[in-house]
C-alpha cells in the first residue's frame, strides 16, 4: 500500500471489526466501501499537494461537523453509524459512549434546532470509524476554516474534489446490499446517480431512540 506525504491525512487502511463482520455480514460491505473511500482521498491529496497545497484539515477542527447542514447519508451508512454508537460505545463502561448518549438526549430536546453534527463531542466524531463518506471526503486546503465557515462556498478552490472513479467503486461495492446485484445495472445507477436518490440529510433523521437503544443494548450485556 502506497504510504501518503500528508502530515494531516493518515495513511488508508482497511478498518477490521472482526467478530462484529462475521456475525453482521453487512458491515463488511460498508468497511470495504469506506476502505476504497479512503484509498481516493489520499491519491487526491497527494495530487493537490503536488501542486504546492497544503491540507489544513488536522484533528480537534470541527468546522464542517457544525457548519455544514446538508451532509448526506445513506441507509448503510446509518445502519453503521447505528450499530457502532449502540454495540461498540453503548456499554457503561465506555466513557465515550456514556458522553454521546447524555449528549444526545441533550441536544434531542431542542431537536429543531441542532447547532452541529449529533455524533460532534468536543471537537471531535465520536464514530470516527464510520463516519460518512461526505464526512470523509470534505478536506480543506491552505488553510483552516474560520469559524461558522463552510468552505465548499467561500472557497471552492480550496475544496478536495473527490476522484470520481474510486467513488463509484465504493457505491458499486454499497448497491448489493440494497439488492442491486447485477453488474449492468449496478453501472447504470451510477451513472444516472440514482444512488444518490438513497442519500437522507443527517441531520433531518430521527435520532431521538438511539440512546435509548444505547442504554437498552448495556442492559443485555449485564
Amino acid at each position: 500500500m502506497k504510504q501518503t506525504t500528508s502530515t494531516a491525512y493518515p495513511p488508508p487502511q482497511r478498518i477490521t471489526f472482526s467478530s462484529y463482520e462475521q456475525r453482521l455480514p453487512w458491515l463488511s460491505i460498508l468497511m470495504d466501501a469506506y476502505y476504497v473511500t479512503d484509498q481516493g482521498i489520499s491519491e487526491a491529496i497527494k495530487r493537490e499537494e503536488k501542486q504546492g497545497k497544503i491540507l489544513a484539515c488536522a484533528q480537534g477542527c470541527a468546522t464542517c461537523c457544525k457548519s455544514h447542514e446538508t451532509i448526506p447519508v445513506y441507509p448503510l451508512e446509518l445502519m453503521g453509524m447505528s450499530w457502532y454508537a449502540i454495540e461498540v460505545l453503548g456499554v457503561a463502561s465506555n466513557k465515550l459512549g456514556n458522553t454521546l448518549r447524555n449528549d444526545l438526549i441533550t441536544q434531542l430536546k431542542h431537536l429543531d434546532s441542532l447547532q452541529s453534527c449529533p455524533f460532534l463531542l468536543n471537537n471531535s466524531c465520536s464514530i470516527h470509524p464510520v463516519r460518512p463518506m461526505a464526512c470523509r471526503s470534505f478536506n480543506v486546503f491552505n488553510k483552516a476554516c474560520s469559524e461558522g465557515e463552510d468552505a465548499y462556498y467561500t472557497r471552492r478552490k480550496d475544496v478536495l474534489t473527490p476522484i470520481k472513479h474510486y467513488q463509484d467503486d465504493a457505491f458499486t461495492i454499497m448497491l448489493p446490499f440494497y439488492g442491486v446485484k447485477n453488474k449492468a445495472e449496478r453501472r447504470r445507477m451510477i451513472k444516472t446517480g440514482g444512488m444518490h436518490q438513497m442519500a437522507k440529510v443527517m441531520r433531518d433523521l430521527n435520532w431521538s431512540t438511539l440512546a435509548d437503544k444505547m442504554v437498552a443494548f448495556d442492559i443485555t450485556q449485564k
